[in-house]
């Protein structure tokens, strides 16, 4: 059951970090500010993304528990709801970042060539906000319904066309298509995440018992869908914040550092979306255990997916290590930005088992609800751990070092503590 739902749900996960890691691959072969742009600017969408999609993880648990109390016609107005205010929300977040985009880029350091090309792409991509926040909605539905399998083939069609547009648009085809470059990264993506949220109704309306017909009446689920939410809101507002302050600072260093920093944050979110497919089997497992009561099995699921996710992250680490040499060279020719980025890559390759560990209790957490000790306990690693750690190498020693090596600490206050709480919690 568990590899049944991990294994889609991980093709699934890496589909929208590979379409980022992608455009970054054939940009910068046009050149560094362009990479670095792209970086700066698919950097800030994706974590967008994470800000505003966790109703992804809330609807999941919610499904889930009702799937597993064989209750789900209960839900049954929820969905469109839930669906309808997520358009809705990415509807009014394309207006506002589009309308700041110069002054939230800004805030990332860039500046003169480097700002112009954040705009030109931004200004395409954030289009498809509407339909990633819809997308990843029904995503969490399908999961709730014990089916990672839907969003697979949703999510790697995506990036299938993706890639092929994405050459198409950015060199373009001798004597039919012109070369669009940065642009054309823009507009690939954006068809992309168009066709997958097209797909995911198709599979929501043909293969599930939900509809999109829209009640008027709140379902009594809505509140609860909110409060998780929001909780995770908030979360993943620490999360990005965390991101921001690193990316700040790379980008203070120059263009080479924050070219570098964006392989290596890219690398390292595309390696997170990989290992956290256990965490979406734990999540859709640990709500329906909740729904039927079994606690002795949702401790069980904790240590397998723990142990499982563990040996992952440390096999993604080892084929890093062999790919040392080549890694930068996959995404640019720049020999400052390939130093720059082998000064790190071993801090990214360190952290990869300590993520799964984080990853997998995070996604159980999710699953049962208990996600006011998410938030807290990020809050926690935040302050603590990353900030204090990245603001002394700031003032003291300027570097990529630095912001990785906090990285590093973040995450094991993160994975230490929720391995922890957890074994204190439902240990028999």
């Amino acid at each position: 059951m568990i590899n049944r739902l991990a294994i889609p749900a991980i093709l699934t996960g890496i589909a929208e970090p590979l379409i980022s890691l992608v455009d970054i691959a054939f940009i910068g072969r046009t050149g560094t500010t362009q990479l670095a742009a792209v970086g700066i600017a698919s950097g800030f969408y994706v974590m967008s993304v994470w800000i505003l999609a966790q109703s992804l993880t809330a609807i999941a648990a919610i499904v889930s528990r009702y799937y597993g109390k064989n209750k789900l016609n209960e839900i049954a107005t929820l969905i469109p709801q839930a669906l309808f205010a997520n358009v809705i929300l990415g509807i009014a977040f394309f207006f506002l970042t589009t309308y700041f985009s110069t002054e939230i880029f800004q805030l990332y350091n860039a500046k003169g060539e480097v700002l112009d090309a954040c705009n030109r792409y931004f200004s395409i991509r954030s289009i498809g906000f509407p339909f990633t926040l819809a997308t990843l909605l029904l995503f969490g539905v399908f999961r709730g319904l014990q089916n990672t399998s839907w969003a697979m083939v949703i999510a790697l069609s995506g990036a299938l066309i993706n890639v092929v547009l994405d050459y198409i648009l950015i060199f373009g085809i001798p004597g039919s298509i012109e070369a669009m470059g940065l642009e054309g990264a823009a507009y690939a993506s954006l068809c992309a995440q168009i066709f997958m949220f097209i797909m995911a109704l198709i599979f929501l309306m043909w293969r599930t018992p939900f509809n999109l017909k829209l009640s008027l009446k709140i379902n009594s689920q809505f509140k609860w869908l909110t409060s998780m939410s929001w909780d995770l809101f908030l979360r993943t507002v620490l999360l990005n914040a965390t991101f921001y302050l690193a990316t700040r600072y790379a980008t203070g260093y120059g263009d080479e550092v924050v070219a570098a920093h964006t392989i290596a944050l890219n690398i390292w979110l595309f390696s997170s979306f990989f290992i956290d497919g256990y965490a979406h089997a734990g999540n859709a497992i640990a709500g329906r255990l909740l729904g039927e009561g079994n606690d002795t099995g949702l401790y069980r699921l904790g240590i397998k997916i723990g142990k499982i996710s563990f040996w992952i992250g440390s096999g993604l680490g080892l084929v890093y290590v062999f790919a040392y040499p080549v890694m930068a060279r996959i995404f640019t020719t720049d020999p400052e930005v390939i130093f720059a980025f082998n000064t790190v890559f071993w801090l990214v390759i360190l952290t990869q088992p300590i993520n799964a560990l984080a990853f997998a209790f995070d996604g159980i957490y999710k699953g049962i609800g208990h996600t006011k000790f998410l938030r807290n306990l990020l809050a926690g690693a935040t302050v603590l751990g990353f900030i204090p750690i990245a603001v002394c190498f700031h003032y003291f020693y300027p570097s990529l070092l630095g912001i990785w090596i906090a990285f590093l600490i973040w995450m094991v206050i993160r994975g230490g503590w929720i391995v922890w709480d957890f074994r204190k919690r439902y240990r028999a």
